[in-house]
């Protein structure tokens, strides 16, 4: 069985990446504004089952494919770069809203939330590098099946990140508020969001590792 120093660690080491603003976070807190904290949540489930897959994926052995056929891991890194790069444009266009910015919009169905809250995680293969790379740090042979030990460990960085992002969902209206009085900060966050947005899609292209380097 998985020691409580190994939970901890895993605990300790996602509280901080929930603490550092990802597309994920960017994405949910946009759309509780936007719709609410009920939409919010609905799409962090989305988020929730992204993080399920790519577990699940890495605990069966995704680093061997990435391994085996880069092809499918650079397919993945370029579209995630690309969905990024959309979002930063939709921040800083001409007209463009900070995402905290209180705003008119259609609201989506639930189905749809789920579905981006979904997609907005698994267009990150990154996650699942974090998995194949991270993991193994916390895994002990001696304990028991390998296997079982990085499923526990990575349910337990889930539930570490769900609980964060719905922090930052329920949140969300409050900061809105705060915006509504500052149109200026408005702006500036904007613009900030935007160029962290396209950072991250940068980042994403450059870094030229791969599964095979990361696995275990």
């Amino acid at each position: 069985m998985v020691s409580l120093g190994a939970i901890a660690g895993i605990a300790m080491v996602e509280l901080g990446m929930v603490l550092s603003p990802g597309p994920n976070m960017i994405y949910l807190v946009s759309r509780s504004v936007a719709q609410g904290r009920r939409a919010g949540l609905t799409s962090l489930a989305g988020v929730f089952v992204g993080f399920l897959v790519y577990l699940v994926a890495a605990t069966a052995g995704i680093a061997a494919v990435f391994a085996l056929v880069p092809e499918v891991y650079l397919a993945l890194k370029l579209a995630g770069a690309g969905y990024l790069l959309w979002l930063a444009w939709k921040a800083v266009r001409p007209g463009g809203t900070s995402a905290f910015a209180p705003k008119e919009l259609a609201a989506d169905r639930p189905a749809r939330l789920f579905g981006m809250g979904l997609l907005t995680c698994l267009l990150n293969p990154k996650i699942a590098i974090l998995y194949v790379s991270l993991l193994p740090q916390f895994v002990d042979p001696d304990r028991g099946h390998v296997a079982v030990q990085s499923l526990l460990l990575g349910l337990t960085q889930i539930a570490v990140g769900v609980a964060g992002n719905a922090v930052f969902v329920l949140m969300a209206g409050s900061v809105s508020a705060f915006f509504a009085r500052r149109p200026t900060w408005q702006r500036v966050h904007r613009y900030l969001m935007g160029t962290a947005l396209a950072g991250f899609a940068v980042r994403l292209v450059a870094d030229r590792s791969n599964a095979a380097a990361a696995a275990p």
